[in-house]
């Protein structure tokens, strides 16, 4: 079997960082999908692919997949960078700002 362990990133609508400290481990698909020829839905036999197991920590993922066989490869998360400007977004409507708001 093989698998994933990975640390998800933030969405791309927020600027929170909530359900990114977990670690989870997550199986490859055996096989391909197939398609229904009636109802025109997608399906597959192979229900590892819908196994998602989540962790605390990167070592205790690894660790689990260590025990049970598993091959997994982990894919280190990409850090978010620093914000450029200071304040953000509040800044622009600061009673105290030195220029004139425009548009």
């Amino acid at each position: 079997m093989r698998a994933r362990i990975y640390q998800p990133a933030r969405t791309a609508m927020s600027s929170g960082t909530a359900k990114t400290r977990m670690w989870f481990l997550e199986f490859a698909p055996s096989e391909a999908r197939e398609v229904d020829p009636l109802m025109g839905w997608t399906s597959s036999s192979d229900t590892q692919a819908q196994v998602k197991l989540r962790f605390d920590t990167r070592e205790e993922a690894v660790e689990y997949a260590r025990e049970h066989g598993i091959d997994a490869q982990v894919q280190e998360p990409h850090k978010r960078k620093p914000n450029v400007r200071p304040g953000g977004y509040g800044e622009n409507f600061a009673t105290g700002r030195r220029g004139a708001w425009t548009h």
